[in-house]
């Protein structure tokens, strides 16, 4: 601001003063600025919505007041009812969950069992295979001393 304007502050119930300057010959309009009233900031700011309602007088009577509070009872029901369906879903997933981790453990259990046997098998038909091979070089009648060759 120029020091030719003049400036006066003041601080409003929310503890922001507001510097309001006169406008200086250019013809310019110079806009408000919000200027905390302590350097730390202070207070805790104030919604504009919420701003006009601290003070004013609420007639419990009228038909307005009526009407906000039967259509706050129906949100606050909708809202109750939504969260109890959303935690209902979510425990019926969670069972759901349980359910279907049983039934593979259980397969994992059976297709254990049935690696462990066929692994059993394989081994078995491999010991028998290498019992019964010849090892290479080695004629059938050098090994059975009955053949012919006598």
């Amino acid at each position: 601001m120029s020091k030719t304007s003049q400036q006066n502050s003041a601080a409003d119930a929310h503890g922001v003063s507001v510097i309001h300057s006169q406008p200086h010959g250019s013809g310019l309009q110079q806009v408000p600025q919000l200027v905390p009233v302590s350097p730390g900031g202070g207070g805790k700011a104030v919604p504009p919505s919420k701003q006009g309602k601290k003070n004013s007088f609420v007639d419990r009577n009228s038909d307005e007041y009526r009407q906000r509070r039967e259509r706050n009872n129906m949100a606050v029901k909708k809202s109750r009812l939504k969260s109890k369906q959303k935690a209902q879903d979510t425990l019926q997933r969670v069972n759901q969950l349980k359910e279907e981790n049983e039934r593979l453990e259980a397969k994992i259990k059976l297709l254990t069992k049935e690696l462990s046997v066929l692994k059993d098998l394989f081994l078995e038909h491999a010991h028998n295979l290498a019992d019964n091979v010849q090892p290479v070089g080695t004629d059938a009648s050098a090994a059975n001393p009955d053949s012919k060759g006598q």
